[in-house]
């Protein structure tokens, strides 16, 4: 008999309060282990983390890994990862494992727009947007959506049940409700609509979770998240937070179970980020966990960390390192430079990790050149090192009561060539 234990979270060392400032340490639990809080979470987009291996993952420090439910429902389908016995069996990971929606991809792939954390509006007009109806893969109504596959074009369509169907299958133990993605440009009165709807959509999750779990007692409890949208709007975040925890709080009064934590989603402005994340944070739980969808910056990370995201992820560290990109303690640069031909160095001596003791920067210049795939291996390695070892010393400065010392000296140093 599987045990049956659920996601809980723990508070540890909290920053000094302050408006919109909610920053600290904690530890979530899951059936597949702890993870201490804040901490990176690598993308393993389609069960995997490009180009490594689950042993050179765990290599980097990394506690857990999320998936795509968009891209392992096209393919190979949810079905069979559940008999491979979930996500975390099928890709031998041997940890806690998170599981999106699927919605951002359904709607941003669907609508063509970029749609991350700290976007780029500047040019971008509400026409814009509109104009690409006729060749949008993905339409959305209050009952679901309709897209087309990016591999062959074939047509779905995901409700907030269909969502939960399959992220039951793909077994993380952390999932998150279906969600309206929006942009920056969509209008006040779509914004509007578009939280309700989404309100709405967490309700049904809610239910359609509760069921599942209820016939499939045989497998290890999942955890499901709301998503707070809003755009930057800060009546619209505190609403959504608000019909949220209303929605969380009916579930467990009718004998349900409700959210074990947050997402904070959406498309916003970097300059935003940390106010924005910070209005969500004033309304949330203290224990209750907050995942922070799509950053990788470091002055981005010390932000949201601040104003109170425990775990965030992106994609940005994998797809940077794979061109060549590389971070360093004194800021990022590409190794596919020629100035890199032959610098005998490793790539960051002082930071050191295995990349940097074992390999030169000439030697990955001229794997890059020569279009070789470790290349993309080993400077994802040390990327992922460097995110995950930044956030951690973010973590022991908090608990050590030096954080905005350590915060001044890393990005002073990171950022002073800009």
């Amino acid at each position: 008999m599987t045990q049956q234990t659920d996601t809980t979270f723990e508070v540890g060392t909290q920053l000094e309060p302050a408006p919109g400032r909610h920053g600290r340490t904690g530890v979530i639990h899951t059936p597949h282990g702890s993870i201490q809080t804040p901490a990176f979470i690598p993308v393993a987009t389609k069960a995997t983390v490009k180009t490594l291996t689950p042993e050179q993952i765990r290599s980097t420090g990394a506690q857990a890994i999320l998936s795509n439910a968009y891209h392992l429902y096209l393919q190979p389908g949810p079905d069979i990862v559940d008999e491979a016995g979930g996500v975390a069996a099928f890709e031998n990971w041997h940890g806690p494992t998170y599981t999106d929606s699927g919605g951002f991809q359904v709607m941003s792939l669907g609508v063509g727009f970029k749609k991350v954390l700290a976007m780029d509006t500047a040019g971008l007009t509400e026409g814009d947007i509109r104009a690409a109806n006729k060749d949008r893969m993905a339409r959305v109504d209050d009952d679901g959506v309709d897209f087309k596959s990016v591999i062959d074009g074939s047509s779905h369509r995901f409700t907030p049940e269909v969502s939960m169907q399959i992220q039951h299958q793909l077994g993380a133990d952390i999932m998150f409700a279906f969600d309206e993605l929006t942009t920056l440009v969509d209008t006040r009165a779509y914004q509007e609509h578009s939280v309700e709807r989404t309100r709405r959509w967490a309700r049904r999750c809610l239910i359609e979770h509760d069921r599942l779990t209820e016939v499939r007692a045989d497998k290890p409890l999942q955890s499901l998240w709301g998503v707070v949208q809003g755009a930057q709007y800060e009546d619209l975040r505190r609403q959504a937070v608000h019909g949220l925890l209303d929605l969380h709080r009916e579930a467990l009064d009718e004998g349900r179970r409700g959210f074990g934590g947050f997402g904070i989603g959406g498309a916003l402005e970097k300059e935003n980020l940390g106010t924005i994340v910070g209005w969500v944070t004033d309304e949330l739980p203290i224990d209750m966990p907050r995942h922070l969808l799509g950053i990788s910056e470091p002055d981005d990370i010390f932000t949201a960390v601040e104003a109170g995201a425990d775990t965030f992820d992106c994609v940005a560290p994998t797809r940077l390192g794979r061109r060549g990109g590389v971070y360093t303690l004194d800021g990022r640069m590409n190794l596919a430079g020629a100035r890199f031909k032959r610098d005998f160095s490793g790539v960051d001596e002082e930071f050191g990790g295995y990349v940097s003791e074992n390999f030169s920067r000439a030697y990955i210049h001229h794997l890059l050149k020569a279009k070789e795939f470790l290349a993309g291996t080993l400077c994802t390695i040390h990327n992922l090192e460097f995110m995950i070892r930044l956030v951690d010393n973010i973590r022991l400065a908090i608990d050590a009561g030096d954080y905005e010392a350590y915060r001044d000296e890393f990005l002073g140093r990171y950022y002073a060539g800009k």
